[in-house]
C-alpha cells in the first residue's frame, strides 16, 4: 500500500511512525527541501502545478493532504485521472472556502454563528449595527492559525481586503463563548465512522496552544451532542480521513461550528500517546478505506501543549534531553523546523489519571524550550 500526501510539513511527518506499523509506503510532495516530512521518500514539487502532482500520483494508490491549499482545478485533474484522492475536491471545497462552508452547513442545520457575505462596507456597517458593533471579518480563503482573521468595530477596518481579495468576505457574529472545543471524526469512504471524545482548546494570538481531552467538565450530553454533529457534518460533506470540527461551546452549553480542517489536526495531537488510535494512524486506515481503529483513551486525562518558537540562544536538540530527564512521562515530539518566535516547532503530549498532575508535566517539559 503507498500513500502520497501533499504537503511536506508535520503533519505529513507525524505519519509516517504509524505508516511504518501499517506496512504502509509513504511518499511525501513537499514544498521545498529540508522540510519537516523529509524523513519520508521526499520529491520536491509545486503542489499548485497539475502535471506535477499527476505525477507524482502516479506511483501511489491514493492521495490525501497535509494541508488544504490545492488548487480544486489540480484535484479536478486527480480525480479524472483515475486517481483516489480522499477527501476528495466535493468535500475539500468545503474547508478551502469559508463562506462555501457556512452554506453547506446551513443547509445540514448545523448550529453556527450569524453570519453573512458582504459585499462592501455597507454589508458590514449593517451587520456591525444588528450586532453589538462589533464582528469578526474573514477572508473566505487561505486563513489559517489567525491569518486572514479581524476583529472589527468599523467597516473601513476591512477596506485593504476588500481590495485585495476576489468576491465577498465572510462576516461573523462575534460569539461570546465560554471555551473552544474540537470534535475529530474519521471516515472512510465505505461509510465507517468513529468520533474521538470532545477536547477543549486553549488559543494564544489565534495559535492552538493548549488541549485537554477529554474537555473537562464536559456532560454526557455536550459529549454525545459534539460528537453527533461531527458524524453528521463527515457523512453530509462526505469527508474521508480525518475531520476535526472547531467549536464554541457557549454558556448556557450550546455549541456552534467555528472552522472544519480535513486533515489530522494539531487539536487532535493528543491522540498520539492518549487514544487507542492516534489520528495520524486513522487517517492512513481512513484514505486506505481500512477498518478503523478504536479511539478510546488510554487514561483519564489527556493534555497538549505546543511549543511554539523555541529557544533563540541554541538549537532545541540542546534542550532536548533536559526537557526528557526533568520529565520523563512526557512525550516530546518536534518537527525537525528552525525555531523562530510564533512557529509551530514541536508539542508535549501527557497523560494520566490527574489532570493537574498532567497539565504541570506538559507545560513543564515544553517551558525548557521557551
Amino acid at each position: 500500500m503507498r500513500v502520497g500526501v501533499i504537503g511536506g510539513g508535520q503533519l505529513a511527518r507525524m505519519m509516517i511512525a504509524p505508516a511504518v506499523e501499517l506496512g504502509v509506503e509513504l511518499r511525501v510532495l513537499a514544498e521545498g527541501e529540508g522540510m519537516s516530512a523529509s524523513l519520508a521518500a521526499t520529491r520536491v514539487g509545486d503542489y499548485r502545478d497539475a502535471e506535477t502532482v499527476l505525477s507524482f500520483a502516479r506511483d501511489v494508490d491514493v492521495i490525501t493532504f497535509d494541508h488544504e491549499h490545492v488548487p480544486q482545478p489540480v484535484l479536478r485533474a486527480l480525480v479524472d485521472a483515475g486517481v483516489a484522492v480522499h477527501p476528495g475536491p466535493d468535500a475539500l471545497q468545503y474547508a478551502q472556502d469559508k463562506l462555501v462552508m457556512r452554506r453547506r452547513l446551513a443547509e445540514l442545520g448545523a448550529p453556527q454563528p450569524d453570519w453573512i457575505a458582504a459585499e462592501s462596507p455597507d454589508d458590514i456597517r449593517a451587520f456591525l449595527d444588528d450586532h453589538g458593533g462589533r464582528a469578526v471579518v474573514k477572508t473566505p480563503r487561505g486563513g489559517y492559525d489567525g491569518k486572514g482573521v479581524r476583529v472589527v468595530s468599523a467597516p473601513d477596518q476591512a477596506d485593504d481586503w476588500f481590495e485585495s481579495v476576489d468576491g465577498p468576505l465572510l462576516v461573523e457574529q462575534l460569539v461570546d463563548f465560554h471555551r473552544e472545543l474540537a470534535q475529530q471524526v474519521a471516515r472512510r469512504p465505505s461509510g465507517e465512522v468513529v468520533a474521538y471524545p470532545v477536547a477543549e482548546t486553549v488559543q494564544r494570538d489565534g495559535v492552538c496552544a493548549e488541549v485537554i481531552a477529554p474537555a473537562p467538565r464536559a456532560s454526557e450530553r455536550l459529549l454525545e451532542v459534539a460528537a453527533r454533529l461531527g458524524v453528521t457534518i463527515a457523512e453530509g460533506l462526505g469527508v474521508t480521513g480525518m475531520l476535526a470540527v472547531e467549536l464554541f461551546e457557549t454558556a448556557d452549553e450550546r455549541i456552534l461550528v467555528n472552522e472544519l480542517a480535513m486533515r489530522p489536526h494539531n487539536s487532535g495531537h493528543w491522540t498520539q500517546d492518549g487514544a487507542v488510535t492516534s489520528q495520524f494512524e486513522q487517517h492512513l486506515r481512513a484514505v486506505l478505506d481500512l477498518p478503523l481503529g478504536a479511539v478510546d483513551p488510554l487514561a483519564d486525562w489527556s493534555v497538549m501543549v505546543n511549543i511554539l518558537g523555541g529557544p533563540t540562544d541554541a538549537g532545541l536538540t540542546d534542550r532536548f534531553s533536559a526537557a526528557m530527564a526533568a520529565h520523563p512521562v512526557a512525550k516530546i515530539h518536534t518537527y525537525g523546523k528552525e525555531p523562530r518566535p510564533g512557529r509551530k516547532v514541536g508539542h508535549v503530549n501527557t497523560v494520566g489519571d490527574d489532570l493537574d498532575d498532567a497539565v504541570y508535566e506538559a507545560r513543564a517539559a515544553a517551558g525548557f524550550f521557551a
